[in-house]
């Protein structure tokens, strides 16, 4: 496993970010750096590329603890998981999601310089199915699918440590951007269209969801590292509700071209959580405003951008 840190006295601080190429880590990557940071991070063997860039398997306790105790972080954005509700390998979905969790919090606390604040992104998957029109962090959890369980539990993995380390933890509702991998429903609308396809297969159209940007997310991961609220729970949601029928609609109108559905029965899971729309006054409560984007301009972005994929 390559450990070398080829700059370790820039007198920057130092950030951490597990899963450094994976989607959101990459933007997020970007975000700190612009605030000062020497951002280093964890990453698939075929996506290293730098030196403060680490091949890790946060399965492996001994790996995580080489890598902090080299990189001795001073905040740290837990990324890396295994994200895709529809992933097929149960044992790999709490493999990573928990013990991966576990161990780097287990590592964390033994340092001596401890980080001074540590974000867990969590999903507002743990909700399931609810009659809440606006779900608050107050709404208990149900869980359906393995993704959503294994995020729950590392939740309370995380409430474990936060006596010895300051942690906070975010639900994101789903969110989208240029470079999200098409395995993920707006992506593969989005590519569906940028190819000018005729057909497109999908599940139930009806499902309603909050989707917000990427950059907003970035942003307000950013704010919660700098506040450090230790110990809190935070939603991430635009508070607006998008059937996957409007979406393509949406992009219908941005490509000029209409697009025939095929409901594939294959795509529709019997546990599908119908409607997950969040309410996030206890964020904006504490990190005011930030840049937000309607999810036209959004898919817009998507639709114009050539970017390389990303897994995570």
């Amino acid at each position: 496993m390559p450990m070398a840190i080829h700059s370790e006295h820039t007198g920057k601080p130092r950030a951490l970010i597990t899963g450094l190429r994976g989607f959101t880590g990459r933007y997020l990557a970007q975000e700190l750096a612009s605030e000062g940071y020497q951002v280093f991070g964890t990453a698939h063997g075929d996506e290293l590329r730098g030196p403060e860039v680490f091949s890790v398997d946060l399965r492996q306790a001994d790996q995580v603890r080489t890598l902090v105790e080299r990189v001795q972080p001073d905040i740290v954005a837990h990324l890396a998981a295994i994200s895709n509700v529809a992933y097929g390998n149960v044992d790999t979905i709490y493999g990573v999601n928990v013990m991966g969790t576990r161990n780097l919090l287990a590592a964390l606390a033994a340092l001596e310089h401890k980080p001074r604040m540590i974000l867990v992104a969590s999903s507002a998957n743990i909700y399931g199915n609810t009659q809440t029109q606006n779900i608050n962090e107050r709404e208990p959890a149900q869980p359906a699918n393995d993704y959503a369980v294994s995020k729950l539990a590392m939740e309370y993995v995380c409430k474990i440590w936060m006596e010895q380390l300051p942690i906070v933890i975010t639900r994101p509702f789903n969110y989208t951007g240029a470079g999200q991998a098409e395995t993920f429903l707006l992506p593969k609308i989005v590519a569906h269209f940028r190819q000018r396809k005729p057909v497109i297969e999908l599940g139930n159209l009806d499902v309603e969801r909050d989707f917000s940007d990427v950059r907003t997310v970035v942003k307000i991961y950013a704010k919660l590292l700098a506040l450090a609220p230790a110990g809190e729970i935070f939603n991430i949601s635009s508070g607006v509700g998008t059937s996957l029928r409007e979406v393509i609609a949406q992009v219908e109108a941005l490509a000029g071209y209409k697009i025939q559905v095929a409901v594939n029965p294959a795509f529709v899971r019997a546990n599908e959580v119908k409607k997950l729309v969040g309410d996030s006054s206890k964020l904006v409560n504490l990190v005011g405003s930030v840049p937000t984007f309607p999810l036209q301009e959004t898919l817009s972005w998507m639709l114009a951008a050539e970017v390389e994929s990303a897994t995570i």
